[in-house]
């Protein structure tokens, strides 16, 4: 069993003294997000866990456990965002540099075939037009060279929640736009995200894109990767796509230990936050002794 940990919520941001709990603990609970009533008990024992994949934005929490995870003998790899958004965009992710420095910290630690760049997702605003993206994107990939070899983008996905979130700061004067696969603007800006990353020694590769955009060179990516688990752990884990993610994810079944609306960060684009100020309020509710990230009932 793959654990995903998780795309509901940054664990080792927010969550790790949790999770370290609960791998010592050998389960969690885990509730259906559609039918809460319906709770899982997921086996987080070494024998039952083939890999664990992280998705954070600021793992530096978690850093102190990974001891114990090696010591246990748990194989896991990280999907780290570092964007450079202005703070409108990004109000709660660490600093930029504090961001880079932290990925590179992970990455001596970890090597870098563990630790995946996410520039993810890809929006535009007067605050972030396709320049900025240049420039922001060729900074940081200079100070991730040899941190890492892949790097995973994405457009900005309209959820109703998302899109919720984008429309309150039009009246703040900020316009958010997500571009369409076949946006002239965006296809530009792949070719150049593409080249900066050859130029760096990263491969640039797309999440749950619908567009084709080999053409362009990237080639369609999975964040839960069977291949890059075989040759990085040298384990076959299951290639079956996982059913529960959108039709265009080409990500293998893992099993997701997060729960929504428990994410404080605060990135205007979240999909996984209906509104800040409820993940605060969960937030408020959670144990870090107790089985599942919230309290069940």
């Amino acid at each position: 069993m793959i654990i995903s940990a998780s795309r509901r919520t940054d664990i080792p941001a927010l969550y790790a003294e949790w999770f370290i709990r609960r791998i010592h603990a050998g389960f969690c609970h885990v509730p259906n997000p559609f039918n809460p009533r319906q709770v899982s008990t997921v086996s987080l024992r070494p024998e039952d866990v083939e890999v664990i994949v992280f998705w954070t934005r600021h793992p530096r929490p978690l850093l102190s456990h990974l001891d114990v995870l090696d010591r246990l003998g748990y194989r896991y790899y990280f999907h780290y965002t570092v964007l450079g958004y202005p703070r409108v965009l990004d109000a709660g992710s660490p600093p930029l540099e504090v961001a880079i420095s932290t990925f590179q910290q992970l990455s001596r630690r970890v090597g870098a075939t563990r630790v995946i760049w996410r520039y993810d997702p890809i929006l535009f605003s007067p605050v972030c037009d396709a320049d900025f993206h240049r420039r922001n994107f060729v900074r940081i990939a200079a100070a991730l060279q040899s941190y890492t070899g892949r790097c995973v983008i994405s457009r900005c996905t309209g959820y109703r929640k998302t899109t919720r979130r984008i429309h309150t700061l039009d009246a703040r004067g900020v316009s958010i736009e997500i571009p369409e696969a076949a946006d002239p603007r965006f296809l530009a800006l792949v070719v150049d995200l593409a080249d900066i990353a050859r130029a760096h020694g990263m491969e640039l590769v797309s999440c749950a894109e619908e567009a084709d955009l080999r053409a362009y060179g990237v080639r369609p990516g999975k964040c839960v990767d069977d291949a890059l688990i075989h040759q990085v752990f040298g384990v076959q884990v299951t290639a079956q796509k996982d059913p529960g993610q959108r039709p265009a994810c080409r990500c293998v079944v893992s099993k997701d230990i997060g729960m929504y609306d428990t994410c404080t960060i605060g990135c205007v684009y979240c999909y996984a936050t209906s509104s800040v100020a409820r993940a605060r309020r969960n937030r408020m509710r959670h144990d870090p002794r107790a089985p599942s990230l919230l309290p069940l009932s």
